[in-house]
């Protein structure tokens, strides 16, 4: 092959293969930016739910369409360090009081009657301390660990304000025999 069709071809080459990076980072940094990016779980707070190493995807985009209920778990920057990540589910959704007493959680009616907040998910063994009540404010979330003796949640630092939410737990990944759809 002649010199000048050999530099021809190497151009082509260098740039098809730039013309392949830009058009994968056109595609891949919106959706990683603004529908989906990866989490991994450290820690205990979220067992037996959630453990140590778990490679989960957080979906961003269904927080613009959506409201957060009570029971979803979330990934969100913690208001004390917003560089690090925490995994916990909502138990308190903005306007709620929300009571712990005796070891459970309660929703407390404008009247103060409490009723008991549904954590099958915990099962019936897990006993929440301290005793305390709180209401939120018009933004605001109270949001524990699965696993409460090993969490710092909203017992600890106070309600989680709505900005700090990143997404709701979408996919877990990793490990492949517990992969599924949350």
């Amino acid at each position: 092959m002649p010199p000048d069709e050999t530099s021809r071809t190497v151009r082509s080459e260098i740039r098809e293969i730039v013309r392949v990076l830009l058009i994968s980072l056109a595609v891949v940094i919106p959706i990683r930016l603004f529908v989906a990016q990866p989490f991994i779980v450290r820690g205990a707070s979220m067992e037996p739910t959630y453990h140590d190493g778990e490679y989960l995807i957080v979906d961003e985009i269904s927080l613009r369409f959506s409201d957060l209920k009570r029971g979803e778990v979330i990934i969100f920057r913690y208001p004390n360090d917003p560089k690090s990540f925490f995994i916990k589910r909502i138990v308190g959704l903005p306007q709620d009081t929300v009571t712990i007493r005796d070891g459970h959680v309660y929703l407390a009616s404008p009247e103060g009657e409490l009723t008991p907040i549904d954590e099958s998910y915990i099962g019936s063994s897990v006993f929440t301390l301290p005793d305390k009540t709180i209401t939120l404010g018009p933004d605001e979330y109270f949001v524990l660990g699965d696993n409460r003796p090993d969490s710092s949640d909203s017992r600890v630092w106070g309600p989680l304000e709505e900005h700090y939410i990143v997404g709701r737990t979408f996919l877990r990944l990793w490990p492949i025999h517990k992969f599924n759809f949350l």
